[in-house]
Order: C-alpha cells, then structure tokens, then sequence
C-alpha cells in the first residue's frame, strides 16, 4: 500500500507563541493528512486539521481539585506518547492527558509526541522506527519512564480513570495496562525463541487464555508484529486467536489471509471453508476461497512436473 509522505518545515504563529519546527505528515489512500513522527503538541492545537478534536478535549477535561501532592513525583520524570491522529483513542485521551498535566504544574517538556503510521506496511510504526523495541500494539500507549527507565504505561485508554491512572503511577503502584495478554505475548517473545515457546506450548495457552480479553486483542497485534516484518511470531498470535474464538469469522479470515500471503494454500483453504461455514453470505471469502484453491492446485501440477 502506498503512501504520499510530506516533509515540510511550518512555523505557527499565535498572539503568545512562535513555533518553528519540522513536521512530518502523510497521505493515507483516503487521501486524510495525518501527521507522522516526532512533533510539537501545539502543532495538534493551532493545525485546524486536528484542532477541532484536540481543544474540545481539552477543554472538556476538567479537575475539581488543584492540591495534587503527588504529582511532584513526577516532575523529574519523562512521557513518551505515542499515537495517531487516525486513532478515535488518540483523539480522546491525548488532549486529556496533556490538560491534566497541565492542571498538576508539570512542564510540557516532560512530554515527546510520536505520530505512528495508521494502515499498511507500516502500520502502527514511525518512519525512523521510532516505536521499535517498545512493544507498542495498541495507541495511544504512554510510557513513564524515570531517568531514561521505563517503569509505568497506559495502554489505549485508562485501567480506571485517567486522573487515578496517573496518581497511582506518581504513587509508585500503576495500575496494570490494559491487553494483558497482548503484553504477555510480547514479553514472550521477547524472553524466548519461538521453538521454546512452542515446546511450552500447553503451558502458555492455558496462562494466555485467561489473559485475552476479546478477538481483537490478539488479532490487532498479529496484524503490528506481520508489518514489522516478525511473520512467524504474526503466525503464532492469529493461530492461538483461532483456537480462542472458533465461531468468529473475522478470526478464521484474518489468520486465513495471512496463511495464503504466505502460500500455505493448503492450510488457508481450510481457514476459509471455515470463514464460508460460518457467515455464508461472505461473497468475498468465497470468491478468495475459489483463488486459494486454483493456486493449490497448480502448486500441485507444479511440483508434480517437477519429480
């Protein structure tokens, strides 16, 4: 999929303020402008593209109190924001978490935005792989980290609220971020091979089981692991989703999908008859069926000349 990416050098001009910065921005195949890459927050607060969004949840959010004591804990900390402005969550919590920040006295250079790419090969990346080694699967994701040390994050939206999400992180107990299981995937990959994740295989299905919270979870981040390149951990995470939800179509089809780009035909044409006997008036995925099984077939006559 391709992508119409745009570097331009803008400055902002405001009654109080001069911002004179690179920001970087693309096209998707709507043809929307979202922006990509590091940027300033006030880029989304004076940029009429993003603004409308930004300053009605802005000033939306609101504190009842000013005495937060503990918000000097984090005063010596660091932000890390990463999200898209093709993201509903981002759009809803991003202006929110800055006016809180706001509100509790702490200092807006605390804070780094990133702006990851929202669709195709690069999906949920940034263009210098500004994301890499974070396992980020879902945006926004906020990671508080403490003289370069990451100790705390809020994954997409707030375990509980936004202002007790916060405050428990100053306290020293965060609360734990939400798509446990899609974490626990990612630190598995991270802590083993995939050969010794298969060998333990029993044990981790049981423990991922109780972790998943719906079908999305582990089908958004087998789609983040295949555009990062990481296919055999992709494969891993849409084949478990299959197991956990056998009725569901969309589950069945994606992990489909991904077995034909990889020309398992043999395996994918299972997955879809299954996506057929479960929704069908899925004309698309009979029609893809169709195609999966005449490349079957001449990978069959193929390897048949070939002996």
């Amino acid at each position: 999929m391709k992508k119409l990416l745009a570097f331009t050098s803008i400055i902002l001009i405001s009654s109080n303020l001069l911002i004179a910065q690179d920001v970087q921005f693309y096209h998707n195949d709507e043809g929307e402008k979202h922006l990509i890459g590091e940027y300033s927050v006030e880029y989304l607060k004076q940029d009429t593209t993003y603004s409308h969004w930004f300053n009605e949840g802005y000033a939306d959010f609101q504190l009842k109190e000013k005495d937060y004591n503990w918000a000097e804990n984090l005063k010596d900390d660091t932000v890390e924001i990463y999200m898209g402005t093709w993201c509903g969550d981002s759009q809803e919590w991003v202006p929110r978490f800055v006016k809180l920040w706001d509100e509790l006295g702490l200092d807006r250079e605390q804070l780094k935005f990133t702006a990851l790419y929202g669709s195709g090969d690069n999906y949920k990346q940034g263009p210098n792989g500004e994301e890499k080694g974070l396992n980020i699967h879902r945006v926004p994701t906020f990671i508080f980290k403490e003289d370069g040390k990451e100790y705390a994050r809020i994954v997409e939206s707030p375990s509980t609220d936004l202002l007790t999400d916060v405050a428990q992180i100053a306290s020293g107990y965060p609360s734990a971020p939400n798509y446990a299981g899609a974490t626990y995937m990612l630190n598995l990959f991270d802590e083993k091979s995939m050969e010794e994740i298969y060998k333990d295989m029993n044990n981790v299905w049981r423990t991922l089981y109780y972790k998943v919270g719906r079908y999305a979870e582990l089908n958004t981040l087998g789609n983040v692991l295949y555009a990062a390149g990481q296919k055999d951990q992709a494969l891993f995470a849409f084949n478990l989703n299959t197991a956990y939800y056998p009725g569901n179509w969309r589950v069945q089809e994606r992990f489909a999908e991904l077995l034909a780009e990889m020309e398992d035909y043999e395996n994918a044409i299972i997955f879809y008859e299954k996506v057929v006997q479960l929704n069908p008036e899925n004309e698309e995925a009979k029609l893809e069926l169709e195609r999966i099984k005449k490349l079957q077939a001449e990978k069959e006559e193929t390897k048949k000349d070939a002996d």
